[in-house]
């Protein structure tokens, strides 16, 4: 009985959810069905590979994960068919994959689309679906596709860090504004070196000590801990931290003026005590 997971960027009001769904119960027996997701932000992809990479992991070994985020980056000809850590993936190659994946993974196939016919979301689930189908009848993953396959790479955002200081980018702002950043609890404490610090951002702002939970602050006070991910966050104590301070989310692309007066909002640097 394959356990199957759906993320996509679709939205709750539109009818690609349901018919996804209904596509797969009609084509696989006795599915397991799960969302973790349909309000991806389009084309926000690096809070998708973090809100993807931080979800599927904790899964049972063999679960697929069926990701329609981006499909149209590019003109598609065929989609992604990934083995990584004991976790099947099925997505577009749009380069999310590296953004992704710490390390390479064992397998990636990629799996044609028909030219013949209109490349639409509903084509996509038959390829996904027929791949599941292959490999819960008992086919090499290496005979559903093209092997050893190179997708796309894109660039995923990395903290600097240099002896004096940490700089990192705000990832995204969750649903109660907190802010989460780049910089992980390991690379804060290899770089600290038992070193006090500042955590500074929006220019004059900073806090110089890490809380365990929000209620380790009064209420309205802000603070920082390090999230069940493992990742920096910024957070007012019953509060909303990214209105409160003007907080947004990293944006990649222009250089404007405009573009590079709203990094100071968009970054947060950790300075260690010399």
């Amino acid at each position: 009985m394959p356990l199957i997971t759906l993320t996509s960027d679709f939205g709750e009001d539109d009818y690609l959810a349901g018919a996804v769904k209904g596509m797969l119960f009609k084509t696989i027996p006795d599915l397991q069905l799960t969302d973790i997701t349909h309000r991806l932000l389009p084309f926000n992809d690096h809070k998708a590979a973090h809100v993807i990479s931080n979800t599927t992991r904790h899964f049972p070994d063999h679960t697929f994960h069926l990701i329609f985020f981006n499909l149209y980056y590019s003109k598609p000809d065929h989609l992604l068919l990934v083995y990584y850590h004991r976790q099947y993936l099925l997505l577009a190659d749009n380069g999310l994959l590296s953004m992704l994946s710490e390390d390479i993974p064992e397998k990636i196939i990629a799996l044609p689309l028909d030219h013949t016919r209109q490349r639409n979301i509903l084509q996509i689930v038959e390829v996904y679906a027929q791949a599941i189908l292959g490999i819960i009848n008992g086919k090499n993953i290496d005979e559903l596709g093209l092997p050893q396959f190179s997708a796309k790479s894109r660039n995923s955002l990395i903290p600097v860090t240099t002896d004096q200081y940490i700089e990192g980018q705000i990832l995204y702002i969750d649903a109660f504004e907190n802010v989460i950043v780049n910089i992980r609890r390991q690379e804060f404490e290899e770089q600290r070196k038992g070193r006090g610090f500042k955590i500074m951002f929006k220019r004059d702002e900073f806090i110089d000590r890490i809380s365990e939970t929000y209620a380790d602050v009064p209420p309205g006070d802000k603070l920082a801990l390090f999230n069940a991910a493992g990742y920096l966050e910024i957070a007012v104590n019953r509060g909303n931290a990214a209105g409160l301070f003007g907080l947004q989310g990293f944006t990649e692309g222009s250089n404007s003026k405009y573009a590079q007066a709203r990094i100071s909002y968009q970054s947060v640097r950790i300075l260690f005590d010399s």
